[in-house]
C-alpha cells in the first residue's frame, strides 16, 4: 500500500490521534481543526487510500504557527509526536494543481497555495516504525486492510 511522509505537527494535523470518537471528528472536521489538505510542489496522480507517514523532521516553525492561529487546537508540544513511522491512513480525493486552487477551488484553510492533495476519511493506527521516502511510496507487508472505510 502506498504511503506519503508528512512532517509533524502536520502529519498529527491530518490524521488528529487525539479525537476517536467519530462525533468529535466529525464537529472538529466541520471546524477546520482537521487538516484537509495536504500541500506539495509537486502533482500526483494517486487517488484513493494511503498511509500516512509521520517523517523524521519536527516542523517547529509550523507547530508555532498553528499554535498562533489556532490556539483552540490541543497541539501536544514538541517532543510527544510519533516519528519516522506511519501513524493513520486516509483517502486523497484529488489532487488540485495551483493555478485552480488559488482561483478559489480549494477554500480550506490549511491550503498553503501550491498543489493541494485533498484529504478525506483521515483516522489513526498505532504507529509502526517504517523508513520513509520521498514521493507516495511502497510500505512493505502493508494491505488494502489497512485502507480507511
Amino acid at each position: 500500500m502506498k504511503a506519503l511522509s508528512v512532517r509533524q505537527p502536520w502529519a498529527w494535523l491530518l490524521i488528529r490521534p487525539d479525537l476517536t470518537d467519530p462525533a468529535l471528528r466529525a464537529v472538529a472536521l466541520a471546524a477546520g481543526e482537521i487538516k484537509d489538505v495536504e500541500n506539495r510542489t509537486w502533482a500526483t496522480k494517486h487517488r484513493g487510500p494511503f498511509l500516512v507517514h509521520a517523517g523524521q523532521a519536527f516542523d517547529m516553525e509550523g507547530y508555532l504557527w498553528v499554535k498562533r492561529l489556532f490556539p483552540q487546537i490541543p497541539l501536544p508540544r514538541p517532543g510527544r509526536y510519533d516519528l519516522g513511522g506511519i501513524i493513520g491512513r486516509a483517502v486523497l480525493t484529488e489532487s488540485i494543481p495551483p493555478e485552480k486552487a488559488r482561483n478559489g477551488q480549494v477554500k480550506s484553510r490549511w491550503y498553503m497555495g501550491e498543489h493541494a492533495f485533498m484529504v478525506a476519511n483521515s483516522e489513526p493506527l498505532p504507529f509502526r516504525k517504517v523508513k520513509g521516502k520521498l514521493n507516495f511510496f511502497e510500505v512493505p507487508g502493508a494491505t488494502a486492510e489497512a485502507a480507511p472505510a
